[in-house]
């Protein structure tokens, strides 16, 4: 065998690459204030300055952003003031207590009030019991709904409701407009949201900058944000170009395994065992190159230009066992990707060479069946934006299959069909309809940490990436989408948790991977000779002065 580590090296370094920097992310925090009182709620622009409600000391106050300081006051229209928006002359308060201070009186109402004075112009019925959040979209008022869990978008004139659907997780507070989405916060997630208004489905996750995040207000490009816990009110970044986000990370040894044992009574007269080595990618950095044992035979690279260490074994009699180990140290990241809709570019801007191996038809995929046609058809429509056309063919499988490990991996049109299947299979499914659409897409296989960072993995897991023009290749995994929560949904687009050790890239039927990944194998044998593959990972947690 061929124990050199020094071509490994030379070619790993070759392969790997590094992360884009990103100078920001959406939702960084760029400065922040303290506020007056301690009670804040409701936040909106008027055009020149912040305004913030404080329901203890049942008032409105207008900051300046250049300080933070507040300029001045009125008095607010009832006695448990929440949401707060502005219509370009006047404002719009929610309160949550009908204007009455009375212990558990949720009935809410919401007033239009002078911002001269305070004076009430209309009061009108409010949507729902509970609304804790209000903005202004030119024409109507969104209110967020905590106990019904809404997001209402309601007539000024009397409160009729237009829409609603359901909000992106259980504690919605905060809601603010940009001209386009909704961005909503969350209380219990610490999370903010950019929101489709028409569908309600979430685009974007970002961190709320404190623990108790509950208004939301843009002032231009800008998102304000206001924290009930921490006192503080805070500006953040939105759209500052920047692709993605990483963070979160740990460094752990992963040693994979791959044993094949022969029972015999007959010989396994030679095997071939392939493992796939892993490279830098935005959620992770391989500290060093991995370490085998015992030495592979060569590298491989397939035609996907997946590398893998192979490893040649002759003539195992019954009871013999063999195995190829890999052992990994590398930082694991978590990461969010911040994709636009709008700032995708066309189909036509898919570089051709893509086209050219992304868009390959296949047995696995056999995306001109009539099943996959006409799935396409009804997930898309006419729709050519690639952001969309990725985002329902995901919604299109929500409601079409659920995730089961039934044994094998099926054709894309036999588990559509089916209407169940394993991530692997919800991955060929996927990746049939993405091409299908003319979007390259491809799958990428990993080993998991499972609960604690020192755990054993022997299921691993598999997921898609798709590729987006002006954001190039992002993750999702559609086996992910059951859950009813619009965030939980979201979660799996364009977001990876620190869980995942990537091994193996690919666009299926490779040369030595087949349609696995992690490992793979080839053999041949006397009669009646029974040989069992194994293979699994052990995670070890690493600490700083293991990382050098």
């Amino acid at each position: 065998m061929n124990r050199s580590r020094c071509a490994l090296s030379a070619i790993f370094v070759f392969l790997a690459f590094t992360p884009l920097k990103s100078d920001g992310y959406t939702g960084e925090i760029k400065r922040s204030f303290s506020i007056p009182g301690n009670y804040p709620t409701g936040l909106t622009w008027d055009g020149a300055n912040l305004w913030l409600a404080d329901y203890k000391n049942d008032r409105l106050y207008c900051i300046d952003t250049a300080d933070g300081s507040v300029t001045r006051s009125i008095p607010s229209p009832g006695y448990w003031p929440e949401g707060l928006a502005w219509d370009g002359e006047a404002f719009w308060n929610a309160d949550v207590k009908g204007g009455l201070p009375l212990s558990e009186n949720y009935h809410g109402v919401i007033y239009r009030v002078d911002p001269k004075n305070g004076t009430i112009l209309r009061t009108i019925q409010a949507p729902g019991d509970t609304p804790r959040g209000l903005v202004w979209d030119g024409r109507y008022l969104w209110c967020v709904d905590n106990s019904s869990d809404e997001v209402i978008q309601f007539s000024p004139e009397d409160g009729t409701t237009i829409r609603s659907f359901k909000s992106p997780s259980s504690d919605p507070r905060g809601i603010a407009w940009d001209g386009k989405y909704l961005w909503i916060s969350d209380r219990i997630r610490n999370e903010i949201y950019m929101v489709e208004p028409e569908t309600g489905g979430v685009i974007i996750v970002t961190d709320a900058p404190g623990p108790f995040t509950c208004g939301l207000a843009f002032a231009g490009n800008t998102l304000w944000a206001v924290d009930y816990q921490d006192d503080r009110l805070y500006e953040l970044k939105v759209r500052d170009g920047e692709n993605y986000r990483r963070y979160n990370p740990h460094t752990a040894r992963i040693i994979y395994t791959h044993e094949l044992t022969n029972f015999g009574p007959g010989m396994l007269k030679s095997a071939d065992v392939h493992l796939a080595i892993p490279t830098d990618r935005p959620s992770q950095s391989i500290i060093k190159p991995p370490v085998f044992k015992p030495g592979y035979d060569e590298l491989v690279t397939d035609q996907w230009g997946q590398q893998t260490a192979r490893y040649h074994f002759e003539n195992l009699p019954a009871g013999g066992q063999v195995a190829g180990e890999m052992t990994t140290v590398a930082k694991i990241f978590e990461v969010r990707y911040f994709v636009y809709p709008e700032n995708v570019g066309g189909l036509d801007e898919i570089p051709p060479d893509l086209k050219d191996r992304y868009l390959e038809n296949n047995d696995k995929y056999q995306y001109d069946h009539p099943v996959i046609q006409n799935a396409l058809n009804e997930a898309i429509g006419e729709e050519k934006n690639p952001y969309w056309i990725f985002r329902k063919i995901f919604n299109y499988l929500i409601g079409k299959m659920y995730y089961e490990m039934v044994g094998g991996w099926n054709t894309a049109p036999t588990v559509l069909s089916r209407g169940n299947g394993s991530c692997s299979e919800y991955s060929f499914v996927y990746i049939s309809m993405c091409r299908a659409a003319g979007l390259p897409a491809r799958y990428v296989g990993s080993v998991v940490v499972r609960g604690d960072y020192a755990s054993h993995d022997d299921v691993f897991h598999r997921w898609v990436e798709v590729y987006l023009p002006n954001y190039g290749w992002v993750p999702i995994d559609p086996s992910g989408g059951d859950h009813s929560w619009p965030a939980d949904q979201a979660n799996y687009i364009g977001h990876l948790a620190h869980r995942f050790l990537i091994t193996t890239e690919s666009g299926g039927g490779s040369e030595t991977m087949g349609w696995t990944y992690n490992s793979n194998e080839f053999w041949q044998t006397e009669p009646k000779a029974y040989v069992v593959s194994d293979h699994f990972a052990e995670w070890e947690p690493v600490g700083e002065d293991e990382e050098e």
